[in-house]
């Protein structure tokens, strides 16, 4: 071939001639590359998984509880699968083994995002934490909300504002016990978790007087909802535009919505408006945009807004619902939560109400909570993370692209690690059981609630303080009874699959005060 070109370009073939020739040679020799680089990689196979239906790939098998579907197909397939969602390669881990292979070994390469309708078209464009690229960006970004929101000294600054809120609930609960007024739990659940989420980041209560208030509680019910459908464009992009349900339209009119209302918010701030004298989150972001880190770093309008809506979003629906799943095994098994009242009067006493201090001290209580989050994680399946590169994980190839879902939900119930992993047994965290040493913060991964690596929940520190100081309030401060006689053996235990692992029907409870009366009392 380079004696041709040099006879030619003796016979006098014009520069562009031969200039077109060289690149045609140069481009022969890349395909070539890659093809052989392309056959290196599918030297191994892909995982295996049922095979894709056309086009539609395996999105038919994933019915409407996929937590449980791809557990089941664990069985056949084993821990690790692959599936075709449309055009997508995803990947499936189901066993610890394999979690810890994606999000510790090959963590890195995993640390990115799948793109995905709700972040485009809610989150400005994955312009906030949870979706947006593995980057210096996001870095930032998570460094303030860890410095300024879930570090252990935040945590401590704004101990008072839970402790307020979770004081009000249960005032709210004792007043509903002198009237034995059964009440809907997950609605005054929601309002706590917000309200004290809400004074931290906003600097002022979300469902109480404050102005807007009402609206944004409808907003944020709407939006979870959306966010549990299903987007043929995330899958088939080439069917983007059969979005038979509007669903793209009800994405930009919540984004619209959403987009007013922080608007105001920022704009009193801006003027010197607030309750919390300023010591809220929102305030130390306008004053980055203002000024900066020092190191180069500012935040813009849109960043702020798209921060403060993911950690809004994020922070309140997840809590609530793992509170309600709580409290349900507890008055399913009496005798652990009589046990456990029992432990918290031996710490607390009977006069006041549990503070953060005394959750360490409680033993029994923790090994509870850590039951909740085994048998009843909040996101059951993670939030998708996205290869940047080829890799291969347990003798199989892992194309870059692909997706991987970890099945949080089936993990804590593999009955390899856990026996009897559908019995509610707290006992198994206590000295001596089988996981006694077993934590949740992403180290073991048998137990994963928040995720795992880079990319793990970024406000697990607050949500697990929030989420125990709630459950141990609700524990010591009242006696749980269902209405009408209900038998607790009978408490329908049923799921409800969307972002969030919900019960599929509300808690209602009959409180009953079991403190000193005054323990209840709000100081005004």
């Amino acid at each position: 071939m380079i004696i041709n070109m040099a006879e030619h370009l003796q016979l006098g073939i014009s520069p562009i001639s031969t200039t077109f020739f060289a690149l045609v040679v140069a481009l022969a020799i890349y395909l070539l590359i890659i093809k052989r680089r392309n056959h290196l990689d599918h030297l191994l196979p892909l995982p295996p998984g049922p095979k894709p239906w056309p086009i539609i790939g395996n999105l038919p098998h994933l019915g409407s509880a996929p937590h449980s579907s791809l557990a089941e197909m664990a069985r056949t397939y084993g821990p690790l699968m692959h599936l075709k969602l449309g055009s997508v390669h995803v990947m499936v881990a189901a066993s610890a083994s394999v979690a810890s292979q994606f999000l510790k070994t090959h963590d890195a390469n995993f640390a990115n995002r799948p793109p995905n309708a709700g972040a485009k078209y809610v989150g400005y464009n994955y312009q906030d934490l949870v979706f947006a690229p593995y980057n210096p960006r996001w870095r930032f970004l998570r460094k303030i909300c860890y410095t300024h929101l879930f570090s252990p000294k935040a945590l401590d600054n704004f101990h008072h504002i839970r402790q307020e809120e979770v004081a009000v609930l249960a005032d709210a609960l004792a007043r509903s016990s002198e009237g034995k007024v059964a009440v809907k739990l997950g609605d005054l659940l929601t309002v706590c978790v917000t309200n004290a989420l809400g004074r931290v980041m906003l600097g002022f209560r979300v469902f109480g007087e404050g102005s807007g208030s009402k609206e944004f509680k409808q907003m944020v019910v709407e939006l979870m909802a959306l966010s549990g459908q299903f987007n043929i464009g995330d899958f088939i992009p080439w069917l983007e535009w059969l979005d038979v349900q509007g669903l793209v339209a009800k994405l930009k009119n919540i984004h619209r919505r959403f987009d007013d209302f922080l608007n105001k918010i920022i704009e009193e701030h801006q003027s010197g408006c607030g309750t919390e004298s300023h010591k809220d989150l929102l305030s130390m972001l306008i004053g980055l945009k203002r000024d900066g880190d020092g190191e180069g770093n500012s935040l813009n309008d849109i960043e702020i807004k798209a921060l403060l809506l993911n950690l809004i979003t994020a922070g309140t629906d997840t809590s609530s619902s793992t509170i309600e799943w709580a409290l349900a095994e507890l008055i399913r098994h009496p005798h652990i939560l009589a046990r456990a009242q029992q432990e918290l009067d031996s710490v607390v006493g009977r006069d006041r109400l549990v503070s953060d201090s005394d959750l360490s001290r409680l033993t029994y209580f923790q090994a509870i909570m850590k039951e909740t989050f085994r048998l009843h994680p909040s996101t059951p399946l993670s939030i998708p993370h996205m290869s940047t590169e080829t890799c291969q994980v347990n003798g199989y190839s892992i194309p870059k692209g692909s997706t991987l879902l970890v099945n949080v939900w089936a993990i804590a119930r593999d009955p390899s690690i856990w026996s009897d992993p559908l019995e509610f047994r707290p006992d198994r965290f206590l000295r001596g059981g089988a996981q006694a040493n077993v934590d949740v913060k992403g180290n073991d991964f048998e137990l994963i609630p928040f995720g795992a690596g880079r990319r793990i929940c970024a406000g697990m520190s607050l949500g697990i303080r929030m989420i125990q100081l709630v459950v141990a309030t609700l524990v010591h401060g009242f006696d749980w009874a269902l209405p009408d006689g209900q038998s607790p053996e009978k408490l329908n235990m049923e799921e409800m699959f969307g972002l969030t692992l919900q019960r599929a029907v509300p808690l209602v409870v009959q409180p009953r005060a079991r403190l000193a009366n005054h323990a209840y009392r709000v100081a005004s």
